[in-house]
């Protein structure tokens, strides 16, 4: 931590020791592990890593409780944020993300924005615009019109969309190994993967074993490494599932395009795009052919990083 000039022994406690700078505060809520990280200038003064469990941000009160509470846990006893930033899975609309800072400014008194927390990858690239896309279980993509309004697309869920995500991309490959087996083919490398992950007898009881997940999103998508397993071993059908995949994550950028977002530089995160470079691949190779002015770059820093540069925005 930065303090001011120390004093004199027989003064120590007699003076409140205050950062030099102002302590900003940025916190990403993931979906299973939350950041928080504050700064005082260049100081790192704290970095906190813990479970996601408990977050609850269709509530707005709820949520602010909660980020105040991750806020006192955090932070060392005598430092005060002068403003805390964060970007908060499945805060899905500017409405809710309102209603959680306005919550959250009334519980501890300082500057606050609240945005989802995709919106946090394009400052933690050190860029002022451009477009966020996720994919990792799910799939997302974010930007800002030029008014500063935002706007999100995808990340509708497994059972509707998520399509280049971990689940989305399970859920398209068992499609494509039953539309295999209906057409007559024997089972390949993604027929049988699929069949032992599930723990099924043959393919036509797959679709049996989706339907019963009760966590649809987690349950599907930590089967994802078959598809591309299969891929390597030579499936042709898994990779056409990952090329698709690739397609429909690069008409997210498309369709931001469309309504008048920059989608210059396009910011790319998420365990599954990031740690499958097939996936990665066919999503530049779309998006060079869509919307040939994009520039793709893995994100390099950590999100919560984004919510410190947002932090410090709002001074």
């Amino acid at each position: 931590m930065i303090f001011g000039a120390p004093c004199p022994d027989d003064e120590r406690g007699s003076v409140p020791v205050v950062p030099s700078s102002p302590l900003v505060v940025g916190v990403d809520v993931g979906g299973t592990k939350t950041h928080l990280r504050a700064l005082a200038g260049a100081e790192q003064v704290a970095d906190h890593v813990r479970p996601s469990s408990g977050w609850r941000p269709h509530d707005s009160a709820a949520a602010a409780r909660w980020l105040t509470a991750l806020v006192h846990e955090a932070l060392p006893a005598d430092a005060r944020p002068a403003a805390l930033a964060v970007g908060g899975h499945a805060c899905e609309t500017p409405r809710q993300c309102a209603g959680i800072a306005d919550a959250l400014r009334d519980s501890l008194g300082v500057p606050v924005r609240v945005v989802g927390d995709a919106e946090l990858l394009v400052p933690a690239a050190g860029l002022d615009k451009g477009v966020g896309l996720v994919a990792g279980t799910g799939s997302v993509a974010v930007g800002r019109l030029a008014d500063g309004s935002p706007v999100q697309v995808g990340g509708w869920g497994a059972v509707l969309g998520d399509e280049g995500g971990a689940a989305g991309l399970v859920r398209e490959a068992a499609r494509a190994a039953w539309a295999a087996h209906d057409r007559g083919e024997a089972p390949d490398a993604l027929a049988t993967g699929l069949v032992a992950a599930f723990e099924v007898a043959e393919v036509p009881a797959l679709g049996a074993a989706l339907e019963s997940a009760t966590d649809v999103s987690a349950q599907w998508g930590r089967h994802a490494p078959v598809l591309f397993a299969a891929a390597d071993a030579g499936s042709l059908i898994a990779r056409d599932v990952i090329a698709d995949g690739g397609r429909a994550l690069a008409a997210l950028v498309t369709r931001l395009a469309a309504r008048g977002l920059a989608v210059d530089d396009v910011v790319v995160a998420g365990g599954t795009i990031l740690s499958q470079p097939r996936l990665y691949d066919a999503f530049a190779a779309a998006l060079a052919e869509a919307v040939p002015g994009a520039r793709p770059q893995p994100l390099r820093s950590p999100p919560v990083a984004g919510a410190v540069a947002l932090a410090r925005s709002i001074l």
